[in-house]
């Protein structure tokens, strides 16, 4: 008989704080579907990176599940809905519950002060 151990190395747990405000942006409501809920979100080279909650796409291979890392596609535009920043991807939209302590709330200002300018996506193969 073989011993088994499920091991976890991308995961993290939400804080208490996290589900809160998780909890709150589900009772919110938003005008068009939510992909999924992003807690601890910075923006860097156009892509959101956070914990991931309540993803549509999860699935039974552990992509997509609850605590897990995430980095998202090319962001296109970032709103102000409600009480919550929406992260508007080339395939999903994110609720963003929290930001990345320090940095977060910076990246999100950068990101909206470059963004206002012109798009520039990030190329599908480097020549």
């Amino acid at each position: 008989m073989l011993d088994t151990l499920d091991v976890n190395f991308h995961g993290k747990r939400h804080t208490d704080f996290d589900l809160k405000r998780i909890i709150r942006a589900q009772e919110q409501g938003f005008d068009l579907p939510v992909t999924a809920y992003l807690c601890g979100v910075s923006i860097r080279a156009r892509a959101g990176i956070g914990v991931v909650f309540g993803h549509k796409r999860k699935d039974q291979y552990g992509r997509f599940g609850d605590g897990h890392l995430i980095r998202t596609s090319d962001v296109l535009k970032v709103e102000h809905e409600g009480r919550f920043w929406v992260m508007t991807t080339e395939n999903s939209r994110y609720v963003i519950a929290t930001f990345q302590r320090n940095n977060g709330r910076g990246s999100l200002r950068e990101f909206l002060s470059l963004s206002g300018k012109q798009h520039h996506l990030t190329p599908r193969a480097l020549q």
